[in-house]
């Protein structure tokens, strides 16, 4: 699931979610995440999707890994 992150308030980035907004804890983040990023969970960290390509790219990688 992709969320987009909104802004940064102290420690936490706040994203919007398709169930409203998400309080993430900074630390969980790529340094280089900024507001307006979309953002995934991959292994319980979060990664920076730079379009649409690289999330059908990692979703893909994460399929030949659960089925083969």
């Amino acid at each position: 699931m992709n969320y987009v992150i909104d802004r940064f308030e102290e420690n936490y980035a706040v994203v919007e979610t398709p169930n409203g907004m998400k309080n993430i804890n900074r630390e969980l983040l790529p340094k280089d995440a900024k507001e307006g990023d979309s953002i995934t969970e991959e292994n319980g960290k979060y990664i920076v999707c730079d379009n649409d390509e690289d999330i059908a790219k990692r979703i893909e990688e994460l399929q030949d890994k659960l089925f083969n």
